[in-house]
């Protein structure tokens, strides 16, 4: 039997010399690939209590959608600056070339909700630092935190070691 891992298409040297590209398309591309990914975060979720599933674009629509579908809550999308067109609340976080700034609606997380966030790679953990932060101000809770790959290299499980963190694959590099 296959696993998501099967589906993950690794593409050596990009974007540049020495790196390893992890591709979802080949998980969304297939129908199996789709099913085992999205699948494996529900369970992922399935004994935790959480009133609402919060995700990053676009990557984090992909996958989060689908699990709240299932699971039969609300889904809130975590978007750049500018995207929303409701009074929002941002937080800038840095990147590894520069900075960038992300916005949540400032009514999408009330008071003590518990939170579970999804998206599609664990990298540094810089972004998903920017996403708490923005949950957290809204007074929610986060519960767990579910990603499609990560890659152990980079750490980012360290910075979020205050929450509980699953990964369907894990990477040992970069």
């Amino acid at each position: 039997m296959k696993t998501v891992a099967d589906y993950v298409r690794s593409i050596p040297d990009f974007p540049e010399p020495g790196v390893i590209f992890r591709d979802i398309t080949t998980i969304l591309q297939d129908p199996d690939g789709l099913q085992l990914a999205v699948n494996g975060l529900i369970d992922m979720v399935k004994d935790v209590d959480y009133d609402v599933v919060v995700g990053p674009e676009s990557r984090g629509f992909i996958f989060g959608v689908p699990v709240a579908y299932a699971e039969h809550k609300g889904f809130v999308p975590v978007r750049k600056k500018g995207k929303l067109p409701c009074e929002t609340i941002s937080v800038k976080y840095d990147l590894e070339y520069g900075s960038a700034e992300l916005e949540m609606h400032k009514d999408a997380i009330k008071p003590g909700q518990k939170v579970v966030i999804i998206d599609d790679l664990m990298a540094t953990g810089g972004t998903m630092e920017a996403i708490i932060q923005l949950i957290e101000q809204l007074g929610g809770e986060v519960v767990k935190i579910c990603f499609v790959m990560e890659l152990a290299g980079l750490k980012g499980r360290e910075r979020l070691s205050r929450y509980s963190v699953d990964a369907l694959v894990v990477y040992d590099g970069k």
